[in-house]
């Protein structure tokens, strides 16, 4: 082949699209500020005012402490404060949540630190977002926002990050008229020009973004159901086999991955930050008298979560239901824990999981004043360890009560069943494991690994009680 030839550019044929096929083209055409499938909707911050409303019933102290944890999630999703503003009313406004005359303060105050945000301790409307950042001419974030995208730089495993894709977009929906000029504009067509046929208006390009989101929405949900099936036959082959669970629950930062480290051994991730944990982990625990356990830790709670991540989060968090004992780990060193264990309970009832079994883990006791401790364990209401998971100080301690409080354990039963009691036989093989299984003159023997409540429908039958031997 000559030079010639070789310089010569082949031109690709250019397909003609149909009148239709054109249309939906430019329909579902997203402007680059527009969201798109897994994009964080946290617009990065690097410096920001703080906002708090103290509303009458609250007092100061909890005001501050509230924005101090703020600041520490907003340290976390990579800002800092460089600023606070607190309003007390008696309740927020509906146009601008701090009122008027405050608007302008905070606008001066973030002019003079030069911010480029203001961060809200509460949630705002859509309509409220909308207006402060016409009045303040920077960027306006709420609480939820900013812990939404802490969950969304730290969830690793493919289940975590549909959760946190789904509560975002779920926050996002109601808020797609003030995500730029790229949401507002015809993305349709119009009248044509010549000899062109007249069409109707078409499309918003908010209309367009809000039928995808909701076409997103829809199939994450299917996604993260389909994931909760699976974990539900784990879960139910645990139990057949007669495995108990104990699920480590507690606020943000408690030491829970920690813990779980020094009881068995694991090497779950570690870090002094917010929410470093957001995918469930299970590991094996072994208790004193050989019983094996499953301990899983979870996502830790927060002061005013927001509602689409409880809801996002609903199905890994309901497994707490089905553990046998809950370890609510607590940071015995930090000045708020009562009320920290009080913002668990709250989500715990969320998730109706406030009635079961809980042992209270007085956690970093090695970071914190002995007397605190001990009028901490005396304030809270359920039984209590103390321990340091960064030393291993009182975690013997703690595996033993475990044993203590956990289900009694599954025993080997023999049995020869009668015929006419198929329906015990069929028990044994959906509540326990048929280790073997005989057909005789006399009847179905049985050599099953039972639970005490199950075995009981088989002791009459069975050749001793083993729970009975052991009790003597």
């Amino acid at each position: 082949m000559s030079d010639d030839q070789m310089d010569v550019e082949v031109e690709e044929p250019v397909l003609e699209l149909t009148r239709s096929q054109r249309r939906r083209a430019e329909a579902d055409n997203i402007g680059d500020s527009a969201p798109r499938e897994g994009v964080a909707i946290f617009r990065p911050v690097e410096r920001a005012v703080l906002v708090a409303l103290h509303a009458s019933g609250s007092s100061s102290h909890d005001v501050d402490a509230s924005l101090d944890e703020l600041d520490l999630l907003l340290d976390t999703a990579g800002g800092e404060a460089v600023g606070r503003i607190i309003q007390k009313r008696d309740g927020p406004d509906v146009a601008t949540f701090i009122g008027r005359g405050k608007v302008q303060e905070l606008r001066d105050l973030a002019l003079e630190l030069d911010a480029d945000a203001v961060v809200f301790d509460d949630d705002l409307s859509p309509a409220q977002q909308r207006n402060l950042e016409e009045r303040l001419n920077i960027m306006v974030l709420d609480r939820s926002i900013v812990i939404l995208n802490i969950f969304a730089d730290h969830a690793a495993s493919r289940e975590g990050k549909a959760q946190v894709e789904l509560a975002q977009l779920t926050y996002l929906l109601p808020r797609l008229r003030g995500w730029g000029k790229a949401l507002s504009r015809q993305a349709g067509g119009g009248a044509t020009g010549g000899s062109g046929p007249l069409r109707g208006p078409g499309e918003t390009q908010l209309e367009v973004d809000r039928r995808k989101l909701m076409r997103r929405i829809t199939k994450l949900r299917q996604g993260l159901k389909e994931a909760a099936k699976t974990r539900q036959l784990k879960t139910k082959d645990r139990e057949r086999h007669g495995v108990p669970t104990v699920a480590l629950v507690g606020y943000t930062n408690a030491g829970k991955s920690t813990l779980l480290n020094a009881m068995t051994g694991a090497d779950v991730l570690v870090a002094d930050q917010l929410f470093a944990t957001l995918d469930t982990t299970a590991r094996r625990l072994e208790l004193p008298d050989q019983r094996v356990v499953v301990a899983t830790d979870t996502v830790g709670f927060v002061k005013k979560l927001p509602t689409q991540l409880v809801e996002a989060f609903k199905s890994t968090l309901e497994q707490t239901l089905g553990a046998d004992l809950l370890l609510h780990v607590v940071d015995a060193s930090h000045p708020e824990a009562e009320a920290q264990v009080l913002a668990v309970d709250r989500t715990l009832a969320e998730i109706e999981a406030h009635e079961l079994p809980r042992l209270l883990v007085l956690n970093k006791v090695d970071a914190a004043d002995r007397d605190v401790v001990v009028g901490l364990a005396r304030a809270l209401p359920d039984r209590s360890v103390v321990v340091s998971a960064r030393t291993g100080e009182g975690v013997e301690e703690l595996i033993a009560r475990i044993a203590e409080l956990l289900p009694a354990q599954r025993r080997v039963v023999e049995a020869v069943v009668p015929y006419d009691r198929a329906e015990l036989v069929a028990l044994a093989h959906r509540e326990g494991e048929v280790l073997k299984e005989e057909h005789r003159a006399e009847g179905t023997y049985l050599l099953a690994n039972l639970r005490p409540d199950t075995g009981a429908a088989l002791v009459p039958f069975a050749t001793a009680d083993p729970w009975a031997v052991e009790d003597d």
